[in-house]
């Protein structure tokens, strides 16, 4: 193996956002931030999203559907330029 071509591994210290978990993985991922840890040591801090503490698959848990679909969500955004158009062929048929 070639010499100071690898990354550094060092454990790392993961913050999932959305459930407030952290997770102390290895990790080659560089980062400049830092964070204190339960077990009183700082680590190299990266902040996810999600992780499979808060995901649903992994939860159980079923997300709010909306309600209205999909057809009435694009309709409520894009309906007013239908019906400029539609306004505006009626206009010039009765003429």
């Amino acid at each position: 193996m070639r010499a100071d071509i690898h990354p550094d591994y060092r454990p790392v210290l993961f913050h999932d956002t959305t459930a407030d978990k952290f997770f102390l993985i290895g990790s080659t991922v560089k980062t400049s931030k830092t964070h204190a840890h339960t077990d009183g040591e700082t680590y190299p801090y990266v902040s996810l999203d999600i992780s499979s503490a808060s995901h649903p698959f992994y939860t159980g848990e079923t997300r709010q559907m909306k309600t209205e679909g999909r057809v009435a969500s694009f309709n409520k955004r894009f309906g007013r330029f239908g019906k400029k158009a539609a306004d505006g062929a009626a206009d010039t048929a009765a003429e």
